[in-house]
């Protein structure tokens, strides 16, 4: 079970996670989680290309070890990268210490201060921790391509009925999610881009100081 828009209750419940971009003009921020795979994530970034459009590229840290060439084109193509732990672990399955040393085995091969935990899920001292150190990135839509129970059409309906201006939407350039991330993500960047959307980066912990 899972939300497709973050409540705003929600958002406000926990002001130290950014939901929401910090522009409100016509602007999306695409995020792409648990990657880079060499199946998937070369094509993300083709479209990406197509469009002119930045995304923000939240990866686990085994898969970078294992890609490095992909990784090292995600950053060449000028995208924001994230920490997404080094083997996709949940906050809330995990003590606090391995937790920690997982997310630091994750950084010494993701240079970022952006920090999206898998699953959305932390628990109360790992995000108080975290938050020195990192700006946690959540989101306000879900688009579902994970979930084998939607059709493909309903995870683009899912972003199209609920995205807007500031949108924070997730997507996975995983195995799980290829398929439906193949027929969404195009007509995404398609529909918003007709409408005079760009499509930015998430600014890391040293820009939103400035």
């Amino acid at each position: 079970m899972y939300l497709v828009k973050t409540p705003d209750f929600v958002q406000r419940f926990f002001p130290n996670f950014l939901w929401r971009g910090p522009s409100d003009e016509k602007v999306l921020y695409l995020t792409f989680d648990d990657g880079p795979i060499p199946e998937v994530t070369p094509w993300v970034l083709d479209q990406l290309e197509l469009h002119n459009a930045k995304g923000t590229f939240f990866c686990v840290g085994e898969n970078v070890k294992k890609n490095p060439l992909i990784y090292d084109r995600v950053v060449k193509a000028g995208h924001a990268i994230g920490n997404h732990t080094y083997n996709h672990l949940s906050g809330w399955a995990s003590n606090n210490a391995h937790y920690f040393d997982n997310v630091r085995d994750c950084a010494e091969v993701v240079n970022s201060t952006l920090f999206r935990p898998p699953y959305g899920r932390l628990k109360p001292k790992q995000a108080e921790s975290l938050h020195r150190q990192y700006r946690i990135i959540m989101w306000d839509v879900l688009s579902g391509d994970f979930d084998p129970k939607i059709s493909k059409e309903v995870c683009l309906r899912n972003v199209i009925k609920n995205a807007e201006p500031g949108s924070i939407i997730v997507f996975h350039d995983s195995l799980k999610a290829e398929e439906k991330l193949r027929f969404v993500l195009p007509k995404v960047l398609e529909y918003y881009s007709e409408r005079g959307y760009r499509f930015e980066l998430l600014p890391d912990m040293d820009e939103c100081s400035n």
